[in-house]
């Protein structure tokens, strides 16, 4: 196997009803390729596949393992795990466990049937079984977590500081720019309406030019109007960019239009950036309505 040494595996894992899938949407939030359910056998032979294929590293992977895997297979893992691992791979085994009180209450209350339960596997074996079934990734795990009085947003918050903390407070936020008569982003979280603001389009001189050309950013520069607008929308997403930061959110994209998307939109938004990039890593500009 000829896997690239900077290849990083978070195998998942752990009882039924812990929040495994949650901790994988996590990690998919912060760029890891996530496969759940992977069959134990195929896991050497995932990373042969990225390695051949036109990746020049297969990067971050999160694979989900747990009872539903094939029965008799889960034995395999540690002698799988430590071929990974001589491979030069950076393993890490993450095992989420919860007490038999807490997972009959989850399953109880999502009215979900637990995947080892049937018509002669009551809920309370299946839960007895299913941790039998996984003890031996139980035993090479590297992290315990024990989410019986976890929410799912603190579960969320907890993997974000423990196993990837070098992402906490990196959120994206996209200013894209738009013109309403070509309708509003389906996908913003925040919409602005600057319209009411001077339109240099109005200005014949200016007509020919954007918000990203200096004849037009010298004009809305002068404008009272725009400086008053622009001061309350910094100060508003100063106060509420950080509460979506804290809540884990991956991207935010707030959308400032005006009537064609040409002007006093493009420029704000380019405003707004040069500000926000002092405060945040991760600033993205977009014009809809110039790029197009």
């Amino acid at each position: 196997m000829n896997t690239a040494s900077n290849t990083r595996l978070v195998v998942v894992s752990g009882r039924s009803g812990s929040g495994k899938s949650t901790v994988l949407h996590v990690l998919e939030d912060v760029g890891f390729t996530c496969i759940d359910n992977l069959p134990i056998g195929m896991l050497a032979g995932l990373f042969e596949h990225l390695q051949s294929s036109k990746l020049s590293s297969p990067g971050k992977i999160a694979v989900g393992i747990d009872a539903r895997n094939a029965l008799g297979k889960l034995d395999q893992f540690p002698i799988i795990l430590d071929q990974l691992k001589a491979s030069g791979i950076n393993c890490e085994v993450l095992f989420l466990g919860a007490s038999n009180n807490a997972l009959i209450r989850r399953f109880s209350e999502t009215r979900r049937r637990h995947p080892l339960s049937s018509e002669s596997v009551g809920l309370k074996k299946a839960i007895a079984l299913d941790m039998e079934m996984l003890e031996p990734i139980a035993a090479n795990a590297s992290r315990n977590i024990d989410t019986s009085n976890m929410t799912l947003h603190q579960l969320r918050d907890l993997i974000m500081k423990q196993i990837v903390p070098e992402t906490s407070g990196a959120m994206a936020v996209l200013f894209q720019s738009f013109g309403f008569k070509r309708g509003v982003p389906v996908d913003a979280d925040f919409v602005f309406d600057v319209r009411c603001l001077p339109n240099p389009y109005w200005k014949t001189e200016l007509r020919q030019y954007n918000g990203n050309d200096l004849p037009v950013i010298e004009f809305l520069d002068s404008q009272i109007d725009v400086a008053a607008m622009l001061a309350d929308l910094n100060g508003f997403l100063t106060r509420w960019i950080p509460r979506y930061a804290a809540a884990n959110r991956s991207y935010l994209t707030i959308a400032v239009g005006c009537t064609g998307g040409q002007h006093r939109s493009v420029y704000m938004c380019n405003q707004l950036s040069q500000q926000f990039t002092r405060q945040y890593s991760n600033i993205q500009v977009q014009h809809r309505e110039l790029e197009s």
